[in-house]
């Protein structure tokens, strides 16, 4: 019923050749906390990067969990392309997953409070896709920003792939390494579901809780 396009890695030779501008303007802000979206934030906070299918729900998943979160704002990362354009990043052929940024304040919401909300919120073993969003944007990923995140991805990762096991999931395919460039996506997908409340969310996790990795503290 759905096409099954663009559903290997293209190469960075066959990408498009993008552009140097950012496609955001550089004075957004989030549309409910007023904040900048572009860099610098401040100090003491950290960013984080999860993509889990399409970025307008994803991103609301993490706006909600409400204090310590500085910024949300939805992106593209994993690929090629310097400032993809959505367009191009839904021909699948910049390499970019469609991501969302969070900068938290990890003295008043935690990294593995963000890594639960992740892996519960859509299916990470389903390689290019979730649901019926086919394509390599789609696919899971964390990119992390320290030695810490990349450290208790991986953790969390081990812990949820074995409780997913018990009720019959196949492996996780998520991609976890530390980020490349980030590309904050154009304007109108910022806060998209804020400003279109009834809008599309494709967000369908597996109904399995992520538990505590015993490697944690």
């Amino acid at each position: 019923m759905f096409a099954r396009q663009h559903v290997v890695m293209p190469s960075a030779e066959s990408a498009p050749k993008g552009r140097p501008t950012p496609i955001l303007s550089p004075d957004a802000e989030h549309y409910l906390f007023s904040q900048p979206l572009n860099p610098p934030y401040p100090a003491g906070h950290e960013v984080a990067i999860f993509g889990l299918g399409c970025f307008w729900g994803a991103e609301r998943l993490f706006w909600e969990l409400g204090d310590g979160i500085w910024i949300t704002a939805a992106g593209y990362a994993g690929g090629y392309t310097p400032n993809p354009t959505y367009e191009e990043v839904c021909s699948g052929r910049t390499g970019h997953t469609e991501i969302v940024v969070v900068v938290f304040d990890p003295k008043a919401i935690s990294y593995d409070t963000l890594l639960k909300t992740f892996w519960e919120a859509h299916d990470p073993t389903q390689g290019f896709r979730q649901g019926n969003d086919i394509g390599t944007q789609y696919r899971s990923a964390i990119y992390t920003t320290t030695p810490e995140q990349q450290a208790a991805a991986g953790a969390s990762r081990k812990a949820y792939e074995e409780a997913i096991a018990g009720k019959g999931y196949g492996p996780i395919t998520t991609e976890i390494r530390p980020t490349g460039p980030v590309y904050l996506a154009e304007g109108y997908h910022q806060q998209y579901l804020a400003k279109v409340p009834h809008g599309y969310c494709g967000l369908a996790g597996t109904g399995v809780a992520c538990p505590k990795p015993a490697s944690a503290a």
